[in-house]
């Protein structure tokens, strides 16, 4: 139970980073709705990365969620949600010349 709980504080952080990103980049920015869907999976990728490398604090066995997989959660979402917005705007502008 603990793990979906993760999945889905790393997908709606993914989102706000997203828009955070758009919001920072506006020449990158694909629009709010976009930016959350792109934002959405970059959070989901990149809390699932942390995850693998072991930097969530997922892996310990623990049935619950602490304090520092939360935040590591939040943290990877949002990073990773930010990043591929960041990354998506930069080709769709390459694109678009």
């Amino acid at each position: 139970m603990g793990s979906v709980v993760a999945v889905i504080i790393q997908l709606v952080s993914g989102a706000l980073g997203g828009n955070a990103a758009g919001a920072l980049m506006k020449k990158l920015s694909l629009g709010t709705v976009l930016n959350s869907i792109v934002g959405i999976v970059g959070g989901g990728l990149g809390g699932q990365l942390l995850g693998l490398l072991g930097l969530l604090g997922l892996g310990s066995g623990s049935e619950g969620l602490d304090l520092a997989g939360i935040l590591g959660s939040i943290a990877g979402g949002g990073v990773g949600g930010g990043v591929l917005m960041a990354i998506i705007g930069l080709i769709k502008k390459a694109l678009a010349k």
